[in-house]
């Protein structure tokens, strides 16, 4: 669809972003084409997503500046929201979604990353969030999100000098979860996202809305969340097929459980 593509096998999805000329960068185009291709995930199919960029040099280099120089306050806070509204819809669907960062990870490719669950970078990622040697501020989630992955202190040195880091230092302050050989990361991808989709969906699902919805409230109130979510499994097809599974004579275990959602 566009610049974005979409394709799926067994459980799993892959999104790539697909305007390598432009390093991938994120215009108001790019942006309507990826809503509509996580509008048309289908949940009771897909078990985990994937979503990286085309090429090897980019995953995304950040916004299209040459969209956003004419841009008024008006515009600019309405493009804002466009870019924001789409990354929370990333954020909060119920399947986990691992971004594969092939290359350049910049301002809006950043924060897009950061909306993702779990982040793996090629050794040839590159972070930042330049915008304010552009004049501007983050503007889709990177204020936000990146305080609360790494911490405030670093995310303010990060956001205030406007410093590229490397995927070793990404790692190191933990704005990615590993790093890979550029050849490997895909496949070192799609081992995560086929080993998550093996679980019980229902369980992990209730497991990503717990721990989201857990870190916007004090404990007292995140532990009723979890206390719900916990509760939710039980009675499932699923729970009975995993504990059943648990519990069954060793000639009898299955290695893999065939969970349904359900």
């Amino acid at each position: 669809m566009g610049f974005v593509n979409y394709e799926q096998e067994g459980y799993v999805g892959v999104i790539t972003i697909n305007r390598p000329k432009a390093l991938n960068a994120l215009n108001s185009e790019v942006l309507k084409d990826l809503e509509a291709v996580i509008d048309a995930v289908d949940i009771d199919t897909t078990r985990c997503l994937i979503l990286t960029g085309a090429g090897e040099k980019s995953f995304v280099a950040g916004a299209d500046i040459g969209e956003m120089s004419s841009l008024t306050k008006a515009e600019g806070e309405a493009f804002g929201k466009i870019g924001n509204d789409v990354f929370r819809k990333l954020e909060t669907l119920p399947v986990p979604v691992i971004a594969a960062i092939n290359g350049f990870a910049l301002g809006g490719g950043c924060e897009i990353a950061m909306s993702c669950d779990i982040r793996l970078a090629a050794e040839n990622a590159i972070f930042g969030q330049p915008e304010v040697g552009l004049g501007i501020t983050p503007g889709f989630g990177g204020t936000q999100r990146l305080a609360r992955i790494v911490g405030v202190g670093k995310a303010k040195e990060i956001i205030y000098t406007a410093f590229n880091i490397k995927a070793d230092e990404a790692l190191r302050i933990g704005l990615v979860n590993a790093v890979y050989p550029q050849e490997e990361l895909m496949a070192k991808a799609q081992k995560m996202a086929a080993k998550i989709a093996s679980n019980a969906p229902i369980a992990v699902r209730n497991c990503k809305k717990a721990i989201n919805d857990g870190l916007q409230v004090d404990m007292d109130a995140a532990i009723v969340i979890e206390e719900k979510l916990f509760g939710d499994c039980f009675e499932t097809e699923d729970q009975k097929a995993g504990m059943g599974n648990f519990l069954a004579p060793r000639d009898k275990k299955v290695k893999v459980v065939p969970f349904q959602n359900k």
